[in-house]
């Protein structure tokens, strides 16, 4: 059985204040504690509370042509745990990465299209 518990509509952002605060603005919401330049979210994201999508938003260099600047982010309290189920029905990896409290792992689906299964790090 799975442990992936919930999920966001994640970001790529320029800038993480301004595209933040307009949707939580526009969705009458609140962002979630712990906002700064590099990360905010909206809908308790990677702490479980939302049964709903909440949204992320990260803070990148750059639009890459190669990733999705809007993308699934899948929260596993049991991470790395479900990157390999994911890798044997058919995802490829594209990498590990650890910043901002969170670590996770970019992957592509049999299509190509990119999602992360990740969770915020233990203190």
């Amino acid at each position: 059985m799975a442990s992936l518990q919930s999920l966001s509509i994640t970001f790529d952002c320029l800038d993480v204040e301004t595209q933040s605060l307009f949707w939580a603005e526009l969705l009458g919401a609140e962002l979630d504690e712990g906002a700064n330049e590099f990360v905010a979210s909206i809908g308790g994201v990677h702490s479980g509370e939302s049964p709903t999508p909440g949204m992320l938003f990260l803070k990148v260099d750059d639009h890459v042509e190669t990733k999705n600047p809007l993308h699934i982010d899948l929260d596993d309290p049991n991470y790395p745990a479900d990157v390999d189920r994911a890798i044997a029905l058919g995802a490829t990896k594209v990498g590990s990465f650890d910043e901002y409290g969170i670590e996770w792992t970019t992957l592509k689906d049999p299509e190509g299209y990119v999602f992360d299964i990740g969770r915020r790090k233990q203190n």
